[in-house]
């Protein structure tokens, strides 16, 4: 058994460990509630448009066709548009994410070029040699404007054909103990005729459906790149928080643990020496 001066040190230092990850804990606990109340606001905004972009797209018909984001072709080349972490000590997070990736890019036959958003996508992608066209870093409150950028990348793109399609993959949130990997095609937007439609006659657009879609498609597509990545930043600071939860309790359940064995070695250092004293008593009686 390690000497009681041993047991200290160690009971210190998984101490002030256990502070750390305490207060780590609490601030990805006031991050988290802050970044879910986004993503609930976001998300009802986001199937509104979704709707819309539906009845407007079944009113329109053919002339949809004329309109560049809704076209399908022959697919070629994708962009993938991979939203990560900036940091760790987030669990399994980054490494699903980082996983769920491989997987896509490898289980296609066609050529990916990645947009990294976040330094740990980027560091997995580019130590395997996948080529990456640019990485961007958002902040960590962020708002529409902050994601316009990488808005403009991939509608550019999918306009002048340097890319087919255009994939979203993300950590999508569900609640506080559940995060999943998730890859969404953004461009062409889908084909909405396997889409329960509802009320579809109901609207009348101003000047017509046909120029309400023309302008509405790169909003629709924007607002979901920005909705991934409130449903990321969401996802990381509710893993943070239950990594460092656990970490915490693990901490605290090891100095329990080491004081446990301190008494053990202080009980054991206390009866030897009575035992030594003991003995010197009877060799003195002996005598």
């Amino acid at each position: 058994m390690p000497s009681t001066k041993e047991l200290r040190a160690r009971i210190r230092s998984v101490s002030n460990t256990s502070k750390v990850t305490g207060a780590m804990q609490l601030i990805a606990a006031s991050k988290m509630r802050r970044a879910q109340d986004q993503v609930m606001q976001g998300k009802k905004y986001s199937e509104t448009l979704y709707k819309l972009l539906m009845n407007l797209s079944s009113s329109v018909d053919e002339e949809k066709e004329n309109i560049p984001l809704l076209e399908n072709r022959v697919i070629k080349n994708k962009l993938m548009i991979l939203i990560t972490p900036e940091r760790g000590l987030a669990g399994a997070l980054v490494g699903n994410i980082n996983k769920k990736a491989l997987e896509v890019i490898s289980s296609s036959e066609e050529n990916y070029t990645i947009l990294s958003v976040g330094k740990k996508g980027f560091r997995f992608l580019n130590s395997r040699g996948h080529d990456i066209v640019e990485q961007l870093i958002i902040p960590d409150r962020p708002e529409l404007s902050d994601t316009i950028k990488i808005s403009e990348i991939a509608i550019k793109g999918f306009l002048e054909k340097k890319w087919d399609q255009v994939d979203l993959l993300y950590s999508e949130f569900f609640n506080t103990t559940s995060q999943v990997p998730k890859s969404q095609v953004i461009l062409p937007i889908s084909n909405p005729e396997s889409t329960n439609l509802i009320g579809s006659k109901d609207y009348i657009y101003e000047p017509s459906a046909y120029d309400v879609l023309k302008d509405i498609t790169p909003k629709y597509v924007r607002s979901q790149i920005y909705q991934s990545i409130l449903e990321s930043f969401a996802s990381e600071h509710s893993a943070r928080m239950v990594a460092m939860q656990n970490a915490t309790d693990n901490a605290n359940e090891l100095i329990g643990e080491l004081t446990l064995d301190l008494n053990k070695a202080r009980q054991e250092t206390i009866t030897a020496e009575l035992l030594d004293l003991i003995g010197g008593i009877s060799a003195l009686e002996g005598k």
